[in-house]
């Protein structure tokens, strides 16, 4: 996996490298006022490609929403300066600058898909195990966005309260150890919620949650058999995966904000969800990295609701398949 990321980075990398050449080459060849249909047409591929590149370069930085935004005000800066002084200027016949061209086709393109996924819906991709069997590696979904509320984007600040999390949820958040990555599981706690688990066995405000044995979970890269439960919360069923051999304690994993609010022992972990935080847990219990381990979800983390599955590679009869 790093070795595919710096691959894309080595390519953007000499995308631009490539793209600006292009294009510097033809500022000097243009000093006399000619240019060539030859390189016009090369300048017609170099700004795109120059422009794309530095934003996927920008990605390394911040998140992709960042990087939409700044594209958006970037070409609609160029767009607008050109509209308002630069076209006046120019001769009658005069032809219209390549990168305006460019500027004017991608803004209304940028700021659509800025606003659709900023404040309806985004794609992510399941990217580990930890939330099989519902969710599996390669499952492309999507995120509601406003399910919990409105947020303006790139600082994820709530303007408009509507719905709050319900346990049994599954729910996209920024990782609390690094907002930058974006994280997925199951909400098991809610603010003000007792949350026991001990021996592989969930309790909620001292209460059993139920669940109950169905055929076993074939894992087709370990090719093994794994338990596989129905559990409710609220009435409403999930599967869940256990490994017989792990063990049936939990281990904290780091220092987390309130984690005087958990108690660990041998037999595993009872923790109070402090107030406007969410305690996580993948479906994929022994094999799951959550709030068992790093803690709790605080409410300005959430990005939104997973609610549906519209691809994946490798089972395509999985499309539509998680609610």
């Amino acid at each position: 996996m790093p070795q595919a990321g710096l691959d894309w980075e080595m390519i953007a990398m000499v995308a631009a490298v490539g793209s600006s050449a292009v294009i510097g080459w033809d500022w000097v060849a243009s000093r006399d006022g000619s240019r060539s249909d030859t390189r016009k047409g090369l300048l017609e591929v170099a700004w795109p490609v120059l422009f794309i590149a530095v934003m996927g370069l920008m990605l390394k930085f911040t998140d992709f929403a960042a990087v939409l935004l700044l594209a958006a005000v970037i070409t609609g800066l160029l767009w607008g300066y050109d509209a308002k002084f630069a076209r006046r200027k120019r001769t009658a016949g005069e032809a219209e600058p390549v990168v305006i061209d460019m500027a004017r086709a991608f803004f209304p393109v940028i700021v659509v898909v800025f606003l659709i996924r900023s404040f309806w819906v985004e794609p992510f991709k399941i990217p580990s195990g930890s939330m099989k069997p519902t969710l599996l590696v390669g499952d492309f979904i999507l995120v509601n966005k406003y399910t919990y509320g409105i947020r303006l984007p790139v600082i994820n600040l709530k303007i408009v309260e509507m719905n709050s999390p319900k346990r049994g949820d599954v729910m996209v958040f920024r990782y609390p150890a690094d907002p930058s990555l974006d994280y997925i599981k199951r909400v098991v706690g809610l603010p003000g919620d007792r949350i026991e688990y001990r021996d592989k066995v969930l309790r909620i405000n001292g209460q059993l949650v139920p669940r109950r044995p169905i055929d076993d979970y074939q894992s087709r890269e370990r090719l093994q058999y794994f338990p596989r439960f129905l559990e409710a919360f609220d009435g409403a069923e999930h599967e869940i995966i256990l490994e017989k051999e792990a063990p049936g304690y939990v281990g904290r994993g780091m220092d987390f904000r309130h984690s005087a609010n958990c108690d660990y022992n041998n037999g595993g972990v009872v923790c109070m969800v402090p107030a406007g935080h969410y305690f996580m847990m993948g479906d994929n219990r022994d094999n799951s990295s959550d709030s068992r381990v790093w803690g709790f979800v605080p409410d300005e983390n959430i990005v939104g609701k997973a609610f549906f599955i519209w691809l994946n590679l490798n089972e395509l009869g999985r499309f539509g398949t998680f609610r």
